[in-house]
């Protein structure tokens, strides 16, 4: 298989494979009652800091529903961008397990703005309106768009003055933090987050999500909903094993750091072959383009990526920790060579 449809498609890292297989040794307290999970706790502390909450998750699903049941009740809204993962890729999850409907927000770039979060959120103190209570953004973005540090400390003062929570899912906090050259801790201690996802699986893992808690409010129901959303697992030392390699020698800053390299090689590479358009700055590991759709066709027969809209004809190309230069440059000379056919040139 040769894919640029998601940084989900690839492997684990050895690095994160060792760690569990040093984890499968002998026996182990269940439910996250382990030494693995101590440590992989305190290294995820060491990032957010000590205050932090930390629990791990099977999932980014699973992971954004724990976060945000914390912050929500069924009368109560989450405003977020029409393009947002929770509201077009969770099959409703967020909504089912919550009772609390989302607000989307149509926005270019997928980032949303104070301004366009006051205008979601009307009807406050109308019994017949929910009320805005999560503001939810993500970073990277669903759109391959990266917000700064005083952009998302911008929406977490604005959601804070009008009693409102600031929700990241972070399922590519990764790559959103190497992109800005700041530490993964940085994107949400000190800018106002109250609850974020710190994703493993599109970084390296098998399977490991983590959510970190940084409003001390919201504590003390965290392991109760958690083992309600079915994200406890029992044997936690394979999950939490997954981001003691992560964390160690800043693996997870040199996985994300790759997979976005490999993004900015791609869209450098098609630059000026003929009918093929990169719409947007590469500020990750996504790559979005217009290609005619005959292009898009044939080359759909060699590599598996996905059409992002297709009245425009725009693709979205993926890469992540484990493409390489090679599978990179294979891809772009395939794509000048059936673009250049199809151009007549």
């Amino acid at each position: 298989m040769k894919s640029f449809g998601s940084d989900n498609h690839a492997g684990a890292h050895p690095d994160v494979l060792a760690a569990v297989v040093e984890a499968d040794q002998g026996q182990a307290l269940p439910y996250g009652d382990d030494a693995t999970t101590a440590e992989a706790v305190r290294l995820v502390r060491r990032h957010f800091g000590e205050k932090a909450e930390v629990l791990f998750a099977l999932n980014g699903t699973g992971a954004n529903v724990i976060g945000l049941q914390a912050m929500t009740r069924s009368f109560e809204a989450i405003v977020a961008a029409e393009s947002a993962h929770i509201n077009v890729d969770e099959c409703g999850a967020p909504e089912k397990f919550l009772g609390s409907k989302i607000v989307d927000v149509p926005v270019l770039g997928g980032k949303l703005t104070p301004t366009l979060v006051e205008r979601a959120s009307f009807g406050k103190g109308d019994p017949h309106h929910v009320q805005a209570r999560v503001v939810s953004i993500a970073n990277s973005t669903e759109l391959g768009t990266v917000y700064s540090l005083d952009e998302i400390r911008e929406l977490a003062d604005h959601a804070h003055a009008n009693g409102m929570l600031l929700h990241l899912d972070g399922a590519r906090l990764a790559n959103a933090a190497v992109s800005l050259g700041v530490d993964v801790g940085e994107l949400g201690t000190g800018v106002g987050v109250d609850v974020l996802t710190f994703g493993g699986t599109k970084n390296g893992a098998l399977g490991a999500e983590a959510v970190v808690v940084l409003n001390e409010d919201l504590v003390a129901a965290m392991p109760f909903i958690r083992k309600q959303s079915m994200q406890l697992a029992s044997k936690m030392r394979y999950v939490s094993a997954q981001f003691v390699a992560l964390l160690t020698d800043d693996l997870w800053s040199r996985n994300a750091e790759h997979a976005n390299a490999m993004a900015r090689r791609l869209a450098a590479g098609v630059e000026g072959i003929p009918g093929v358009t990169v719409t947007d700055t590469v500020a990750a590991n996504a790559v979005f383009a217009i290609l005619p759709p005959e292009v898009t066709r044939e080359l759909q027969d060699e590599f598996t990526f996905y059409v992002w809209n297709p009245g425009t004809g725009q693709v979205r190309w993926m890469t992540s920790w484990a493409t390489t230069e090679a599978q990179v440059d294979e891809f772009v000379g395939r794509i000048r060579e059936i673009a250049g056919k199809h151009s007549g040139r």
